[in-house]
């Protein structure tokens, strides 16, 4: 085989080194850039899903307000209500579905990402060793010829490693960048997905809800508020006007028949008593009219 020229060869080493170079350089800034904005997804993905949780916690508090409320209304507004919460607590089962969706299916694999980086890094680290190993093989500068044919001998294996590195490098860019780009598709359509389901489900929950709503009798439970508010006092005074328009002794009198059956006859002795008196004091009025004329 033809013999490179020192001069050849050399011209190809920077070339293959600048290419190295280059692939490090942009392995670094891809990891560095997932690092970055992998990690402020992460955080703003994992507050997404506190506030949720949060929001589920109020509508639980919600929930019970609205059925400690619906215990005191009327009946159509009670039922109304309490079908009402029902439904709005089913809703935060969903809700809490999300959540743990949601945790699992993005917050997690993007804090995956981590470590991914993390393992890119050392793979960079591995590359630097390899580059450096071959770069101060190739600045000596022995005399001796057996020692330079040692050197020859050693740079040619670093320079083999150092190729078999970079190979792995490019490697690791291809895969890198092909596994981050799927892996942002899978993440985001499980978040679109995710939350799709819910809102879905919430559609159909609200829709629901809103009928329970629009059921409520309001005539009817007015009709029962009307009653509860006047009955009671109408009664009363009914009680007073018919007390009132008794004469002491037939208030007397009633008061002794509703005392007992053992007592009716004699109840009605003194009533038959009461109207041949009151026919007597008619007649007498009659003959004194009679002697006066």
């Amino acid at each position: 085989p033809r013999k490179v020229p020192c001069r050849e060869r050399g011209s190809m080493m920077r070339c293959t080194l600048e290419n190295r170079n280059a692939q490090t350089k942009q392995l670094q800034t891809a990891a560095s850039n997932v690092e970055k904005h992998f990690g402020e997804l992460c955080q703003i993905f994992a507050g997404y899903v506190r506030k949720t949780v949060r929001l589920r916690d109020k509508a639980d508090l919600l929930v019970n307000e609205i059925n400690a409320y619906a215990a005191t209304e009327t009946p159509h507004l009670k039922l109304g209500l309490m079908n009402f919460a029902d439904e709005f607590a089913k809703l935060q089962d969903y809700r809490q579905a999300e959540v743990e969706r949601l945790e699992a299916k993005v917050v997690e694999p993007l804090e995956a990402y981590g470590t991914i980086v993390k393992m890119k890094r050392d793979d960079l680290e591995a590359t630097f060793t390899a580059r450096n190993r071959e770069e101060r093989t190739r600045q000596r500068n022995p005399s001796d010829r057996h020692v330079i044919s040692q050197a020859e001998t050693e740079l040619q294996r670093t320079t083999v490693d150092a190729s078999r590195t970079s190979r792995h490098l490019e490697e690791t860019i291809n895969n890198f960048e092909r596994q981050k780009m799927k892996d942002i598709k899978t993440i985001f359509s499980e978040f679109i997905t995710i939350e799709m389901l819910f809102h879905g489900k919430a559609l159909e929950v609200y829709t629901a809800a809103y009928r329970t709503i629009q059921n409520i009798d309001e005539d009817e439970d007015l009709e029962v508020f009307r009653n509860s508010l006047y009955a009671p006092d109408y009664s009363s005074r009914l009680d007073i006007v018919r007390a009132n328009s008794k004469s002491p002794l037939q208030r007397s009198l009633s008061a002794k028949c509703v005392s007992g059956t053992g007592h009716v006859s004699t109840c009605r002795l003194r009533k038959d008593q009461q109207t041949e008196d009151d026919e007597d004091e008619e007649l007498d009025v009659t003959e004194e009219e009679n002697f006066l004329e």
